[in-house]
């Protein structure tokens, strides 16, 4: 029987380049999805075809685990975190993969693929099997991070598979808090610039690693979690300007994050806090981790000067996406992003990983 699975991007509302320190993110899922339609064939292997890229997948399979032909393959992954697993698959399967979700632009694209993907498969395989949205969260980590020693951590798996507002904590355990504020809508911009991921991982990530090495150093017992912003004036003459600047941004960060959770579970969500906390975020990201791009700022200038409430970038930096909150009028933003040479798209908050 032919079955259609369809999984949504994300957009990183708060704690954008924190998950991998340990901290808690809120992510939510977009109204710009992935679907797969698909059917077992009497044929062994996997054929997908891939019209929006005028691309196809063909994976001759045996039974065994599969040798990867590239980086970041997938398909090829998927199957075989399932044949560790135990699942089989002595019938072929068939379908056609499209979407809408911008790719390479830091929305998530490839989590939301691989999360449709292991759906379809799981409901496909020789014994199917209805895995709960959580667990598709955790196969996808395994077959695009673990499987390739890929950095990063797990929101853009559990935003997708869950669906609607989350909120992540990785450490010491992982804990998934579902939020259910009543949003408005969003209008997400893409800058059409290519992302830096390597150079700002690099530079803010493996920069900030090594900061808080130091400074446990010198005193064992600051933490990023509970350590006050005040606090970081104590290592300001053992840092460099920017690596201060660093260490103070992601802990106003961390403390924006968590007034913004008060907000999200409010009883009455407050939309002009919680754009103006998005707009907080950014000046974070864009003065101390320094991972905005003057297209990007320009088209948030534009945006809030239309009657957004507030926006930030979205995902690793260097290009990509931004997004605005925009309950009134995402028309006349999402006119004015273009204006600034972006692409935009009114997007509101969209449900997980569904047949």
């Amino acid at each position: 029987m032919p079955i259609s699975i369809s999984t949504p991007g994300r957009v990183c509302l708060f704690g954008e380049h924190q998950d991998y320190l340990g901290l808690p993110v809120i992510a939510a899922a977009i109204s710009r999805r992935i679907q797969i339609n698909a059917d077992t064939t009497p044929t062994p292997g996997f054929r997908l075809n891939l019209p929006d890229i005028g691309s196809s997948v063909a994976i001759p399979f045996d039974g065994m685990p599969l040798v990867y032909e590239h980086d970041r393959d997938y398909f090829r992954s998927a199957i075989n975190v399932l044949l560790r697993e135990g699942y089989t698959f002595s019938r072929g399967i068939a379908g056609e993969v499209r979407g809408n979700i911008p790719i390479n632009s830091g929305t998530s694209s490839s989590s939301a693929l691989l999360v449709t993907w292991l759906n379809v498969l799981t409901r496909l395989a020789d014994e199917p099997r209805l895995l709960a949205a959580e667990r598709l969260a955790e196969l996808a980590y395994m077959a695009e991070v673990l499987e390739f020693g890929e950095p990063g951590g797990m929101m853009d798996h559990y935003s997708t598979a869950v669906g609607n507002v989350i909120y992540l904590e990785s450490q010491p355990q992982i804990r998934l808090v579902p939020l259910v504020p009543v949003l408005g809508t969003f209008v997400l911009g893409d800058s059409q610039e290519p992302k830096d991921t390597v150079g700002i991982l690099g530079r803010v990530k493996f920069g900030m690693l090594d900061i808080l090495q130091r400074i446990r150093g010198v005193n064992p017992a600051f933490s990023l979690h509970t350590s006050g912003l005040t606090e970081a004036a104590e290592f300001k003459d053992m840092l460099s300007k920017d690596e201060y600047v660093l260490l103070k941004g992601n802990l106003a960060n961390r403390d924006i994050l968590h007034e913004a959770l008060n907000v999200l579970q409010a009883p009455t969500l407050n939309h002009a806090l919680f754009g103006q906390l998005l707009t907080d975020h950014q000046t974070n990201l864009r003065d101390a981790q320094r991972i905005s791009t003057p297209k990007i700022n320009r088209m948030l200038d534009a945006a809030l000067n239309a009657g957004a409430l507030g926006g930030k970038i979205n995902g690793s930096g260097g290009g990509g996406c931004m997004f605005a909150y925009a309950p009134e009028n995402p028309e006349a933003v999402a006119e004015a992003i273009e204006r600034e040479g972006g692409r935009a798209y009114i997007i509101s908050v969209d449900t997980g990983t569904t047949l």
